[in-house]
């Protein structure tokens, strides 16, 4: 399974979006670093609307998206953008 299906599997498990788009964004960063082509998925861009994101600021929503995907970011992710909303924003 790719990294983005598995994300996209446990963002929708966890956090029941009513949106989620997942943008590989990898090919904009090749040869940011000397061995780095483009290639894979290490740069993500999540979008995402809950209701469990309804009351809560920025950085706890990162906080939410993040503990989600902790063992992907260790494994490799190199970076992680994150738009996440609640539904009416």
């Amino acid at each position: 399974m790719s990294i983005i299906a598995s994300i996209e599997t446990r963002l929708k498990q966890a956090l029941a979006p009513e949106h989620l788009e997942i943008v590989n964004e990898s090919h904009l960063h090749a040869g940011h670093q000397p061995d780095f082509d483009g290639g894979g998925e290490t740069h993500l861009r999540i979008r995402i609307v809950s209701p469990k994101f309804a009351g809560l600021g920025r950085v706890e929503r990162h906080r939410l998206v993040n503990a989600e995907l902790a063992d992907a970011i260790e494994a490799g992710l190199h970076a992680l953008a994150i738009e996440a909303k609640a539904p009416g924003e």
